[in-house]
């Protein structure tokens, strides 16, 4: 698969599903609490802290750096109100990668990419 925002698109349902599976195994019930803790994860600036941890601890292989630089790099102005456009490349690339672990069905490298979020 090429189209690394379509990776992108993936790549944000699955990571959805881990942070709650993950936040439903700490014991929050509540929606509107599970809405909150949340966003710690799934928001474009959290997004883009995380990218930015893994590149810095050279913890990203070769293919996953590039897959991140071209979601990143990808050609497109459109971005959400509430982020500037870097950060939301960022996020986009942070995506794309998780989107690629999974169409390629590396669950364990993708298991160890989430880890290293949750515990980082």
């Amino acid at each position: 698969m090429n189209n690394v925002l379509s990776l992108a698109y993936i790549g944000d349902a699955v990571y959805s599903v881990y942070i709650r599976e993950f936040l439903i195994n700490k014991g929050i019930c509540k929606v509107d609490k599970l809405q909150k803790e949340s966003v710690n994860y799934v928001s474009a600036k959290a997004q883009a802290k995380f990218i930015e941890n893994m590149i810095n601890s050279n913890f990203l292989s070769d293919d996953e750096l590039n897959i991140f630089y071209r979601a990143r790099n990808h050609k497109g102005t459109r971005h959400p109100k509430n982020t500037d456009i870097i950060t939301y490349k960022y996020s986009t690339g942070f995506e794309a990668i998780i989107g690629y672990l999974y169409m390629n069905h590396n669950n364990d490298r993708l298991d160890e990419f989430i880890k290293f979020i949750l515990e980082g």
